[in-house]
């Protein structure tokens, strides 16, 4: 018998994390994070965690987990969510999921893609290509997989020009039948609406100081894996390094947020389809 669980997918902004805590309230649940960066210490206010006042009281999983400068990938998450339902269930609870990270979520409802190992020969070589010229090698040789792709991200470019070095391209994604019994609460705001979000909890942030923590994880990591730390991270790094100015980063980050939120927002579409039929 499969195990039952709640999924609560959004796009950024849209009110996942206290939406997961109701629920959990509501239903005797614990909070499983499906969120790739809300794993990481001392990124809090770019990422918007919830902090314990906001908790309510209801147990968390898979927050602050890891150092920053530490790699977490799907394989990890799936482990980690697979022992965690094991256990919530076995305590009577409902493993509540709530994140913005839909990779995640297929991966641990519908298995990992197949293993490649890694080349270090290839990387070694690969290492000594631009972001840019990564991301141009990746688009030429599987456009599908480039379009899926932060196009700034070095690992995860590295990463799939190791498996289409290996398998020609990195293969689709099939959808067996899930490995849970998975109940789904989509929330999806108009366009407006979440524009409106966007743009008041980036204000909220940078009022609270996200800079000075952009600055600290920049410290610790330095520049390379802070660019693969999210938007918030990248630009105002960018900032830091003198390359862009301070009146540009709100802007900037809310054009690039709503490009994000909007990529979210087409994948919702799809799964509220799939549901649905």
């Amino acid at each position: 018998m499969k195990a039952k669980i709640l999924i609560i997918a959004g796009p950024t902004a849209s009110g996942k994390s206290s939406r997961a805590v109701e629920e959990a309230l509501a239903r005797n649940g614990e909070v499983i994070s499906v969120d790739s960066r809300q794993v990481y210490r001392g990124l809090d206010i770019g990422t918007e965690k919830v902090s314990s006042v906001e908790m309510r009281g209801v147990p968390h999983h898979l927050i602050d987990i890891r150092d920053p400068g530490e790699n977490y990938s799907a394989g990890d998450f799936v482990a980690d969510a697979t022992r965690l339902i094991e256990d919530i269930t076995h305590r009577g609870k409902l493993p509540i999921l709530a994140g913005g990270t839909h990779f995640y979520f297929h991966a641990l409802l519908y298995g990992l893609p197949a293993v490649v190992d890694m080349d270090p020969e290839l990387r070694e070589e690969l290492e000594k290509l631009s972001t840019e010229e990564l991301a141009a090698c990746v688009k030429s040789l599987d456009p599908r997989r480039a379009d899926e792709l932060d196009p700034k991200n070095r690992r995860r470019l590295i990463r799939a020009l190791e498996i289409i070095n290996a398998k020609g391209n990195v293969p689709a994604r099939t959808k067996p039948e899930p490995l849970y019994d998975a109940e789904w609460i989509i929330i999806n705001p108009t366009r407006e609406i979440l524009r409106e979000r966007i743009d008041a909890r980036l204000k909220t942030t940078i009022e609270r100081g996200l800079t000075d923590e952009v600055r600290a994880v920049r410290g610790k990591v330095g520049d390379t894996r802070l660019n693969e730390l999210g938007l918030e991270y990248r630009i105002i790094g960018e900032y830091l390094r003198k390359e862009r100015t301070e009146a540009s980063i709100i802007p900037a980050l809310s054009a690039k947020l709503w490009q994000y939120a909007r990529r979210q927002k087409a994948w919702l579409r799809k799964l509220h389809d799939e549901i649905i039929t």
